[in-house]
């Protein structure tokens, strides 16, 4: 049961650096579903859908971001059961393509 989703935005030094596979390893390890994608503005964009603290837990590690990252910014909201609808059929967690 999906006890949470947020739909974040990660700014910073993010893109070229492994954030995504980062992001998706996390949440892997995690057990969350969502997916994450570069955006054309230079940012990440992610949605986790899941225990609430364990939700709160992955949004925290992004902050930080993987050792290559610099994290300038996350902006964290509310997530529409919609957007799961984004991932690959199948899958529980996606990295989609730019957007």
């Amino acid at each position: 049961m999906t006890d949470a989703i947020r739909h974040v935005v990660i700014r910073g030094r993010v893109q070229g650096v492994g954030y995504r596979a980062w992001v998706e390893h996390q949440a892997s390890l995690r057990q969350l579903e969502g997916w994450v994608r570069n955006r054309r503005d230079g940012s990440v964009e992610a949605v986790f859908a899941g225990p609430e603290a364990v939700v709160s837990e992955i949004i925290a590690a992004c902050r930080r971001g993987p050792s290559a990252a610099r994290v300038d910014a996350v902006q964290d909201e509310a997530g529409r059961s919609d957007l799961l609808n984004l991932r690959e059929a199948g899958e529980g967690f996606s990295v989609l393509a730019t957007a």
